[in-house]
């Protein structure tokens, strides 16, 4: 016996085995129970919502012989002809090959003889957006007044191309998307049966991947089940025979974008490229991914919308208090625009790769939306002290000149000690003993904090010798969550206290809640800034 595909196989053949379409399935249940049958359907929706399968049981509901409750018995000869397509009641047609005015003329002139066998005639035209106008034209006719024993029905993927017309003439049906849960419970059902082993995480993927298309989720089940025959379906070997991308790889993508890494990004993406990976299914997983975040940015009650595991769902939440709306927004965008043009390119990796540097690089576009974040990072690193920091590492390496030439031995190496901060004499000894070893107690931390740590700016009051605090400034938004976190606050005063034996009391803020001025530390404002540091007379105008 010939192998037979899993969505045949498991086509429904009843109106109870159809899936979220209830509100279709019962309004055609009723009318044959109570005998309200209309002559013309039209019904409208995706692929793989069910179109086909529903008229096939209802053509075999108003023929059968005995149904129950609206829905046919399958037992009865008439149930059975229609079932294995030898029934001369049941005719479908492909309006894709069969669309012209002659072939709606054979129709036409079929409707003239009532049926051999049964109460109804039944046309199914698939595809029915591909006739002709001429074709349309032909079709009205009989689509208006068609003998009391005949009943179309029209289904289409694409309802906006049917004549107003025809839609005027039909019963119209919008066939829903189907929703992950009814899919993945329907291919646990049916995997049972098969008695194939297969995880939950990875029915799961498949089911979010059909896109509300229960065929196509059929399909890419038994895809993955012919690769791994006889085998477990792990959702890592789901993601493997799909060429897809765990989640996980796009939370390392996001963080390196945000860093503004280029380098990473673009090495992390030559090995998905070398994994195989599909690349639009990337930009489509990826862009899927950051319209998660924008949710959970939009509001805290989007469990229910996204469909995760709890344990992504914190890692959304982590990730989503990471990065601005606006920008998630500018990236969606950009990959929007990507998924489009990726439809007709020659060498996707090459839009993918641009794509990718315009995350990290606002300054390659020209929009206003690329212009309000280029200017919300010019002002951070003026906050950061950009500038100041280039005039301090000219003044030092002045310095480190001066002592090398005052040396007995130039060749020696000068040791960090021996060049002298222009500020030194206005820090307070431990706190400027700190400063010279700042890397090296940042890299006794560890994780996102050390991270963090390496970016930030020590500020200390320089008018009073007796004020021991150590002021840790972030200026960027990925440190919010060490802001008042008394557990590595304390972390990293044991650091401090370990390396120069003394007791410094340590806080942690962001830069744009500074308000320190009372401790003699200075801020100005970037208008102040920009002015300064540039010498000419600058208009920052808010946008």
């Amino acid at each position: 016996m010939s192998y037979t595909a899993l969505y045949r196989k498991f086509r429904p053949d009843e109106f109870s085995d159809v899936k979220g379409q209830d509100h279709i399935v019962t309004t055609l249940k009723n009318q044959i129970t109570a005998g309200r049958i209309g002559h013309a359907y039209l019904f409208c929706g995706t692929r793989g919502t069910g179109k086909t399968t529903i008229a096939k049981i209802f053509a075999k509901a108003v023929n059968c012989e005995h149904p129950v409750d609206g829905s046919p018995c399958n037992e009865c000869e008439t149930c059975r002809a229609i079932a294995s397509g030898t029934s001369l009641n049941v005719i479908e047609i492909d309006a894709a090959s069969n669309n012209g005015v002659d072939n709606i003329r054979e129709i036409k002139d079929e409707t003239a003889y009532s049926p051999t066998m049964g109460k109804y005639k039944v046309y199914i035209i698939d595809e029915v957006h591909m006739l002709s106008v001429g074709a349309f034209n032909a079709l009205l006719k009989t689509l208006e007044e068609p003998p009391s024993y005949v009943i179309f029905i029209l289904a289409t993927t694409e309802v906006h191309k049917i004549p107003a017309t025809i839609l005027s003439r039909c019963q119209r049906y919008d066939f829903k998307r189907i929703s992950i849960p009814v899919i993945a419970d329907r291919l646990e059902e049916l995997m049972a049966k098969e008695q194939i082993e297969v995880e939950e995480k990875a029915i799961r993927y498949i089911a979010k991947k059909a896109d509300g298309g229960m065929r196509d989720a059929l399909s890419l089940l038994e895809q993955c089940i012919s690769f791994y025959l006889g085998q477990k379906l792990t959702y890592d070997k789901v993601l493997e025979v799909l060429g897809a991308v765990d989640t996980d790889v796009f939370s390392s993508f996001l963080r390196e974008i945000l860093h503004d890494d280029v380098v990473k990004v673009i090495s992390h993406l030559e090995e998905i490229v070398m994994q195989g990976s599909d690349l639009g299914q990337f930009v489509n997983d990826f862009t899927w991914y950051m319209r998660n975040l924008l949710l959970i940015k939009a509001s805290d009650n989007m469990e229910e919308i996204l469909d995760v595991s709890s344990e992504n769902l914190v890692q959304l939440k982590e990730e989503a208090r990471m990065i601005r709306q606006d920008t998630l927004m500018r990236f969606i965008r950009i990959f929007s625009e990507l998924a489009n043009q990726m439809k007709t390119a020659s060498n996707k990796r090459i839009l993918l790769e641009v794509a990718l540097i315009k995350l990290c690089r606002p300054q390659m576009e020209t929009n206003t939306e690329s212009l309000l974040e280029r200017v919300r990072r010019l002002e951070k690193k003026i906050e950061q002290g950009i500038i100041l920091e280039a005039n301090y590492s000219s003044q030092a390496s002045d310095h480190q000149n001066i002592a090398q030439n005052n040396r007995s031995d130039p060749g020696e190496p000068i040791e960090e000690s021996e060049v002298q901060q222009p500020m030194a004499k206005a820090v307070p000894e431990d706190l400027k003993q700190v400063q010279s070893m700042w890397r090296s107690i940042v890299a006794m931390t560890s994780g996102r904090f050390k991270v963090v740590l390496a970016s930030a700016q020590i500020k200390f009051n320089a008018a009073s010798e007796d004020d021991n605090r150590l002021y840790v400034v972030f200026a960027d938004f990925l440190a919010e969550p060490y802001i008042g976190n008394q557990e590595k606050q304390k972390e990293l005063e044991e650091l401090i206290e370990k390396k120069i034996g003394k007791k410094v009391e340590v806080k942690m803020i962001l830069q744009e809640e500074e308000a320190l001025t009372s401790d003699n530390l200075s801020r100005i404002s970037v208008d102040e800034a920009i002015q300064k540091f540039i010498h000419t007379d600058v208009v920052i105008e808010d946008f």
